[in-house]
């Protein structure tokens, strides 16, 4: 739904004669007034920031009808094939660098972005650590209408709770002990750009009061200083938690998670995406290799194989330094020895599991040794799940829709799951003697 006509002579038209009549009043007090008391100065200022409100609701609304009028070809992507969408994004000029992969949720997560990027709507990236949500923020900025301006990157689990005020807003010199001069705030540094607000779920509670009052009034105030300075920040935040369930648990302010969420996508996980690791591999070891000033490194077999088995908590950030470490330590092949010691499998730890129902071979992979706990944990319930998933396609005769309403599943997910595992429900179709019906 368009809000107005940006080529007629409606409402914009009106509004732009308004802004401008309203621009000329303020100059011609300023040129002509004698002096101005601080109740006058006051006055201009507050006359200066409505009218500034005002002209960035009329942007947004222009960009917002950019958008819309975008969306017929834009967004028929959904019965397109995962390649098709894909390469759709890429006709249409939408910049996603260093974003590849035809998994279907990062496209998702891609079409998001691309229909949030003109407007100047908050936008909250979620997901698991290393998959790339600091990436997915650059791709919103470079496809917005601030791609010119400044990004500022801020990681707020890094800053110190007493210094967190200071290096928000900046301070005026001796507000405290050390502050010899003034300093400008990242929000100010990053005025008419974005401002990437990254592992926003570790901002403490006073920090939050102080950003919700950014997104609400659009102005902030230097510690130590009366004085309100406006600020046009586009924010962009993420975090690896559950904002939600934190807000329940009064961890996280329940009002400003609604503001940050306007636009809310989700990364997913590389034990999600199993099927692109090759591609990956690919891509970063002919970006190390570049950098490196070498030729590609090769890879052992047994290299290969563990890692597209390895469990990756740290994602495709783990992914990428593994793959610059084994081509920085090797010569012309790596192998498990350039591996991190941590992670290496222990000698006579590669052997192969057998399948659930008596070893024909239809699903076995390299049992790795776990390297910590949290792993082995994590390796047990994936165990677990795939042993579920098997006897339960051995039941239905690998009829994957009997199998979700048995579990009370939604099939899409199901299918996801089987996925993850490498688990194909013909080959139980085939060992229970049914057809392909």
């Amino acid at each position: 739904m368009k809000l107005f006509d940006p080529h007629g002579l409606g409402s914009s038209a009106v509004s732009y004669a308004g802004l401008l009549e309203k621009i000329e009043i303020l100059r011609s007090t300023l040129r002509w007034a004698p002096r101005l008391e601080r109740a006058d100065i006051e006055k201009l200022l507050s006359q200066s920031n409505t009218l500034r409100d005002e002209v960035l609701q009329l942007s947004r609304k222009e960009r917002f009808v950019e958008a819309a009028e975008r969306e017929p070809e834009a967004f028929v992507a959904a019965d397109l094939s995962a390649r098709a969408r894909r390469q759709a994004l890429l006709d249409r000029s939408f910049i996603f660098e260093g974003t590849f992969g035809d998994n279907p949720k990062l496209l998702a997560a891609l079409e998001i972005a691309e229909k949030a990027a003109p407007t100047d709507l908050p936008v909250l990236i979620d997901g698991e650590s290393g998959t790339g949500k600091e990436l997915m923020a650059k791709v919103i900025h470079a496809n917005g209408a601030r791609s010119d301006k400044p990004y500022i990157s801020v990681n707020c689990g890094a800053i110190p709770d007493n210094l967190l005020e200071s290096e928000l807003f900046g301070h005026k010199k001796g507000a405290f002990t050390g502050a010899s001069n003034d300093r400008k705030g990242k929000f100010e540094s990053a005025h008419t750009g974005t401002i990437f607000l990254d592992e926003i779920g570790e901002l403490p509670l006073s920090g939050q009061v102080k950003l919700l009052r950014v997104l609400e009034a659009h102005e902030i105030q230097r510690v130590g200083s009366d004085q309100a300075i406006a600020v046009d920040t586009r924010i962009v935040a993420a975090t690896n938690r559950n904002l939600r369930q934190m807000s329940e648990e009064g961890l996280f302010r329940e009002d400003l998670f609604y503001r940050l969420s306007v636009i809310h996508l989700t990364l997913p996980a590389l034990r999600e995406r199993r099927d692109e690791i090759p591609l990956l591999f690919a891509y970063f070891g002919d970006e190390a290799a570049e950098q490196l000033k070498r030729r590609p490194v090769k890879m052992t077999p047994r290299l290969r194989d563990f890692l597209l088995n390895y469990a990756y908590p740290g994602n495709i950030r783990e992914l990428r330094n593994l793959i610059y470490r084994v081509s920085c330590l090797a010569a012309e092949t790596a192998d498990l020895e350039h591996l991190p010691e941590d992670i290496r499998p222990k000698p006579g730890g590669a052997a192969l599991r057998a399948d659930a129902d008596g070893g024909d071979g239809v699903a076995a992979v390299p049992a790795v040794a776990p390297a910590s706990l949290a792993e082995a944990k994590r390796a047990a319930s994936d165990e677990a799940e795939r042993a579920f998933l098997e006897r339960g396609l051995q039941e239905t005769g690998g009829t994957v829709a009997e199998l979700a309403r048995r579990c009370e599943m939604n099939r899409s997910h199901l299918q996801m799951l089987l996925k993850k595992h490498g688990i194909r429900s013909k080959d139980f179709r085939h060992r229970n003697g049914v057809g392909r019906g």
